[in-house]
């Protein structure tokens, strides 16, 4: 499968300032920025910006940014499934995960996310994918947040939503652990009825689910 990427940048007023948000943007153009100290969600910055950089040279990788400047406040990333992941078991090139969404706590009331997703889904080439992400409640930042579980579930739809992505049930047990995780998709509008079927025999093993 060819891997079209389309470059989008839009300008995004927040109470802090403007931010550019644009993506997918290159390897080379992602190192020349710095991450700020404060995207730690998942690593240390510099070690999430090498990673970042590795994600963007794949050829079905995808990285959206938020910056001020050349610091990167917020990004968002889509690539092909862990390979130790359910979701990598029926070798779909049309299936793509978002993998991580990370807004630095500045900037979160500011729709940032919202924003970072509404950027990705510009790109024509998305109708070419089902995107899929799965959510669990222990990586979320509830203690730098001040939410309860249920609330910042809700907070995740809603900014999921805005990217086109909807819940959809599975029989994933990582994701049945627990009430608050859930499987979110948005099917593109140049998927196949094919592809469609191979994404529901992964999202439940068990055949007496369907």
């Amino acid at each position: 499968m060819e891997h079209k990427k389309t470059y989008n940048a839009i300008e995004w007023n927040t109470p802090h300032g403007k931010l550019i948000i644009e993506g997918p943007i290159s390897p080379d153009r992602l190192a020349s920025y710095h991450l700020h100290s404060d995207l730690v969600a998942f690593r240390p910055p510099a070690q999430q910006h090498k990673a970042l950089v590795e994600i963007a040279g794949l050829p079905e990788g995808r990285i959206i940014v938020a910056r001020e400047r050349e610091t990167i406040v917020g990004y968002v990333t889509f690539l092909y499934p862990d390979p130790l992941e359910r979701w990598s078991e029926g070798n779909m090139d049309d299936l793509l995960e978002l993998g991580a969404i990370e807004v630095i706590p500045k900037y979160r009331n500011a729709k940032v996310g919202k924003s970072l997703l509404r950027t990705s889904f510009m790109d024509d080439a998305m109708n070419d994918y089902i995107i899929i992400t799965t959510e669990y409640y222990w990586h979320w930042d509830l203690k730098g947040t001040g939410l309860s579980v249920w609330d910042y579930r809700k907070v995740m739809e809603k900014m999921m939503n805005a990217g086109g992505l909807e819940w959809y049930a599975t029989d994933d047990p990582e994701i049945s652990s627990h009430p608050a995780n859930c499987l979110m998709a948005k099917i593109g509008t140049r998927i196949d009825q094919e592809s469609i079927q191979a994404f529901d025999r992964l999202r439940f093993h068990n055949r007496f689910m369907y």
